[in-house]
């Protein structure tokens, strides 16, 4: 395995995640540069995505670097049959960097196994997600001023959910207090809450939002992923049991930010868009900076970079 690669976000230690927020926040003054020339990037997606994607492929063209890949299965040799390992082997022989998101949990983890270049998990079924983790640290950043001390409130899928599966961890360093708001059917992972436990860190569970929203810092809100679900009928049970509206938002603390990895469905109503509580877009926009931050630490650029 390189060691430079980002497959779950315990692959960074606190004193990483943070190199790469400063590294992030100077990308953002400066998100125009050639620090990637003459370097090609495969990017390989078995799985939809738009923001994960587009993001990375920008945050790659802005720093002069070239993109091969696919953003669809279906046009790969995968469709003939060649295994995952043929097709990792392979891209590896074209590229520097390796951007992969994949339907099944562990696939990111063996194809930094088999290959010689950097792996960056753009998402591996419902385990991990940490270039999404790093856009959101640096977006609560941006909108606290600290990561320290906050509470942190996780609605939604929390079950198969790898974006809050990732954000957990990382933001275990620092000291937080969560709030876990879901069904019973989508409840935090028991391992996830068994690592808190070992680490001290207090967290509470509730069914509705209601009981919560007034406390959080940054209320993270999820979709219920209609993917994840063997049975239909099981989704249309849980699919709108928490929608965010703007008059929720009445007595909630000033400083709360409203973040969500998106695509939104129907969790978050359209009439808090306009609300200055509401941060989802710009934490979008925060992706290119952090992705570019991710890609320099992977291929070792840090010292490159124009400040």
């Amino acid at each position: 395995m390189n060691s430079r690669s980002l497959v779950s976000i315990e692959d960074y230690s606190k004193e990483e995640m943070l190199e790469v927020l400063e590294l992030a926040s100077e990308f953002e003054k400066n998100p125009n540069q050639d620090l990637l020339k003459g370097k090609v990037a495969a990017s390989l997606f078995f799985e939809p995505s738009t923001r994960t994607r587009l993001s990375f492929e920008t945050a790659i063209n802005r720093l002069g670097g070239r993109i091969v890949g696919f953003s669809d299965a279906s046009s790969s040799s995968v469709t003939k049959g060649e295994t995952l390992k043929d097709t990792i082997k392979m891209v590896d022989n074209y590229c520097d960097l390796i951007i992969m998101r994949h339907p099944v949990e562990g696939a990111a983890r063996y194809a930094s196994e088999v290959a010689e270049h950097p792996v960056l998990n753009a998402g591996d079924g419902a385990n991990q997600h940490p270039s999404q983790t790093m856009l959101d640290l640096y977006s609560i950043y941006k909108t606290q001023g600290t990561l320290e001390n906050l509470h942190i409130c996780m609605v939604g899928d929390l079950k198969y959910g790898r974006t809050v599966h990732s954000l957990l961890q990382a933001m275990s360093h620092f000291h937080p207090t969560f709030h876990f708001v879901a069904p019973e059917s989508l409840k935090m992972p028991e391992a996830y809450k068994l690592n808190l436990n070992k680490l001290n860190i207090p967290y509470f569970e509730y069914t509705e939002l209601d009981e919560v929203v007034d406390r959080a810092d940054i209320l993270y809100m999820t979709r219920v992923q209609r993917e994840r679900f063997a049975d239909p009928l099981e989704y249309e049970k849980v699919k709108n049991v928490y929608i965010l509206r703007n008059a929720m938002l009445a007595n909630t603390k000033e400083n709360m930010r409203i973040l969500h990895p998106l695509p939104r469905v129907n969790e978050i109503d359209p009439d808090v868009d306009d609300s200055v509580k509401a941060y989802y877009f710009e934490q979008a926009r925060n992706g290119v900076f952090a992705r570019q931050a991710i890609i320099a630490k992977a291929l070792g650029l840090e010292k490159q970079i124009a400040r």
